[in-house]
């Protein structure tokens, strides 16, 4: 049987294009709670590239395990931008990769904060590269979870360095 994860999402070309660039990644994950390290590690070869991966659902872990500044989980709160960053330099930092994903967000039922179901902070760090992408994803908690993990697939596969042709 195929892995489900992977089937909706770039993933194994994800992990084909880290391999051929010697890249790791490594994960924050929050409304995923590890559903993108997951999939990942569905793909054949994950593990020359897969590092390992955080799941901080709770607020205190973010900052405890991830990094995530005291001061920007009080004033901004989890759901944020600024808490995507930290939580992807975070993952990056202390899992010893190349790039780090952060995720944080509102899966639902109900809102949280202030933002509403389908929110997401999709957080991505490497090298000297640090952005955050801000989502709104429709759906069910699953559709918005699963969604999330797909836009990180693709938002990263855009940052790692081309293939040249005569490896791909």
């Amino acid at each position: 049987m195929t892995d489900p994860l992977t089937t909706e999402a770039p993933v194994a070309e994800l992990v084909a294009a880290l391999t051929a660039a010697g890249q790791t990644v490594a994960t924050a994950e929050s409304l995923t709670a590890g559903l993108l390290a997951a999939t990942v590690a569905g793909v054949p070869g994950a593990s020359a590239v897969l590092r390992g991966g955080l799941i901080v659902y709770a607020t205190d872990l973010k900052a405890s395990l991830a990094g995530v500044s005291a001061e920007v989980l009080r004033t901004e709160g989890p759901v944020a931008a600024t808490t995507a960053e930290q939580l992807a330099v975070g993952a990056r930092v202390r899992c010893e990769a190349d790039w780090g994903i952060g995720l944080t967000g509102v899966a639902g039922p109900d809102s949280q904060d202030g933002h509403p179901v389908g929110t997401v902070y999709l957080g991505l760090a490497g090298g000297d590269h640090t952005e955050v992408v801000r989502l709104k994803l429709p759906g069910d908690r699953w559709t918005i979870r699963i969604g999330a993990v797909h836009s990180a697939v693709r938002e990263l596969l855009r940052c790692v360095p081309a293939v040249p042709a005569t490896l791909a």
